[in-house]
């Protein structure tokens, strides 16, 4: 960082991040992806195809970005290296990166894990790349499963939390390793592979449902531009998996209890469709959502563009009714 000068901006909105850009020829900018689509929001409501030309990196974090919004970084950022990273504030932020785009190879670079053997044998899960060279990771699980609780060391760690006393309970093999809180596992080329948050976690029927891998199933279809999925409290299963989902435009959702007229220049969409389509998908039976319900609005995030998941729990445990809430 010597001899770098940071533009600081009071809150983030596209229209204020793109003039700063232009006007300090802003040559690296740090993003998440409720930011990168705003900027790019921002560009093509503006009828603009190309950026500012000064940016030479982008780093994202926070959140992986979808294939859909890689391509249309690279035709807003032509000139720049968009990075994508994985971490935590107690690892003093960063873990692991990853190469998303190159200019100077002038192709999208298929991701570090493309050339990784015996990959339809892999448990299903985000690729962040590989650990910076002063980081250890290693994964915390059973024999039975490659599968297990992300574990991090070395000199990005943090000494521990305000006020709170180190645990006189802790294994040996547990020393000086911080619990990341993440779900993964490490394939045969050091890559690391997130498959969901151990707090977000549903237990359903005595099985292990991920959120993030419903919804990133749910994010394929072509009526879907967001959603979230929560476990809600159930007798039977102990808790149900429910998807919450934003709908784009010229859909509509048309469950029998919707009052909602149809129109015919519209796309239907149902619970009954999308479960077939998770099905398609090969989406495990157990994992397949048994309620959905239509978000009207943003799904809360904090400052930092993270999902509050638990918001979004909260709000749905205050309707009785499911099909089809409207909130």
């Amino acid at each position: 960082m010597a001899g770098g000068c940071h533009i600081l901006l009071p809150k983030f909105e596209a229209k204020l991040a793109v003039e700063s850009i232009d006007q300090h020829s802003v040559t690296s900018l740090i993003t998440v992806p409720a930011m990168m689509t705003d900027l790019i929001s921002f560009y093509r409501t503006k009828h603009i195809s190309v950026g500012s030309k000064s940016v030479k990196k982008v780093l994202n974090g926070a959140g992986g970005l979808s294939s859909g919004l890689i391509k249309n970084a690279i035709e807003i950022f032509p000139r720049a290296k968009l990075l994508s990273a994985y971490g935590m504030t107690e690892a003093c932020s960063s873990l692991t990166f990853m190469t998303l785009y190159d200019p100077a190879r002038e192709s999208c670079i298929q991701h570090s894990y493309a050339n990784s053997s015996n990959l339809a044998h892999k448990p299903d899960g985000i690729c962040v790349g590989k650990p910076a060279p002063h980081i250890e990771i290693r994964i915390a699980g059973d024999d039975l499963s490659c599968i297990g609780r992300i574990l991090t060391r070395g000199p990005h760690l943090m000494l521990g939390y305000w006020g709170q006393m180190p645990s006189n309970n802790s294994s040996p093999t547990d020393e000086c390793w911080l619990d990341t809180g993440d779900i993964g596992h490490i394939d045969d080329c050091g890559n690391i592979w997130l498959v969901g948050r151990l707090k977000g976690r549903i237990k359903s029927g005595g099985e292990n449902v991920y959120p993030e891998e419903v919804e990133a199933v749910l994010l394929q279809h072509p009526g879907i531009s967001a959603s979230v999925v929560i476990g809600l409290p159930d007798s039977r299963l102990t808790e149900m998996v429910v998807a919450c989902i934003r709908l784009k435009d010229n859909w509509q959702w048309t469950d029998s209890s919707s009052n909602h007229p149809v129109n015919k220049n519209e796309h239907c969409l149902s619970s009954s469709v999308l479960q077939n389509f998770c099905r398609a998908k090969d989406l495990t039976a157990f994992k397949i959502p048994k309620k959905f319900v239509v978000w009207k609005n943003q799904f809360p995030m904090t400052t930092t563009g993270k999902l509050r998941r638990d918001q979004v729990r909260a709000e749905l445990m205050s309707y009785r009714q499911l099909s089809p809430s409207r909130l």
